[in-house]
């Protein structure tokens, strides 16, 4: 969503909106919320793969981060700080069931397996091409949850949103060569599913995005007239990452890459939902004194 407050602070830092804000500029803080929202609202949705529990938690670490607005002494990078909070709120959610449950890899392979095969002919290729778009991030957002928590979001950061490995690790909370360590893992753990089970890494597995689409539609899995993931966007996640086209190497890792970079960086439906949200909470108009 373009920032309808942009024109009053063209060349304001987050430093100089959050200074505004504490000192009772709506405009400042409105603007300070609509630049960061989205990405917040990215990294919920990847965690928890759904749209419902993404918006709750990004109101909600949006809340919790304009209350502690005060507190925020510029020593960091202001988004630094935020995404501190934002993953902090979630790695220690207990109660989200999406956040909390991990599925499992051979569990969730044979669940896809168990979809009826259909081919496609050409002229349903082209008709339901946004279909099999949807279904393809969808199932690779399903991998995403067979990675416990802590996993899922250091993979989400350092390969997803190719954050730095220093700046990953500050955001974490641990160390450079930790954050490193478990990056690692986790791309083992899905290169090694991946490579056995998804044909979209391995050509010699037969199951195909496109041979899948009906019958994930006729399970009501997917609807072709209202998507939930192949929408919404304006850009994808590598596109954000880079902004560039850059030539990927040709092996598996990089593949691997690819194939979840080029997930949309959705925008929430009502993105205004959010600061209505946050200017609507009793706490927040006390400390804001809005």
């Amino acid at each position: 969503m373009d920032n309808p407050f942009a024109k009053n602070y063209p060349d304001q830092t987050d430093t100089s909106l959050v200074l505004l804000a504490t000192a009772g500029d709506k405009p400042a803080l409105q603007s300070l919320i609509l630049r960061h929202q989205v990405f917040v609202y990215n990294l919920a949705l990847k965690l928890t793969g759904g749209h419902a529990d993404a918006e709750d938690l990004t109101q909600e670490v949006l809340i919790k981060a304009v209350t502690a607005l005060s507190r925020f002494e510029g020593k960091s990078n202001f988004r630094t700080w935020l995404y501190r909070i934002t993953v902090n709120h979630f790695l220690n959610d207990k109660k989200r069931k999406s956040l909390v449950k991990t599925l499992d890899f051979e569990t969730y392979f044979n669940t896809i397996d168990n979809i009826p095969v259909h081919e496609l002919n050409e002229q349903e290729k082209t008709e339901m091409s946004d279909a099999v778009e949807e279904l393809r991030i969808r199932c690779t957002t399903g991998m995403l949850l067979c990675l416990d928590k802590t996993q899922r979001m250091i993979y989400i950061l350092g390969d997803m949103f190719e954050i730095n490995h220093r700046l990953g690790a500050e955001i974490m909370g641990i160390s450079a060569s930790n954050f490193r360590v478990r990056l690692m893992r986790a791309r083992n753990d899905l290169r090694s599913w991946m490579s056995q089970r998804c044909g979209l890494i391995n050509p010699d597995n037969p199951c195909r995005c496109a041979k899948k689409t009906k019958g994930f539609i006729e399970a009501g899995i997917v609807d072709p007239g209202n998507l939930k993931f192949n929408t919404h966007y304006k850009m994808k996640i590598a596109e954000l990452s880079r902004r560039e086209a850059t030539t990927f190497v040709d092996t598996v890792d990089s593949l691997q890459k690819q194939i979840f970079q080029s997930h949309p960086f959705q925008e929430p439906v009502n993105a205004d939902k959010f600061v209505d949200e946050v200017f609507g909470n009793e706490i927040i108009k006390t400390v804001m004194k809005i």
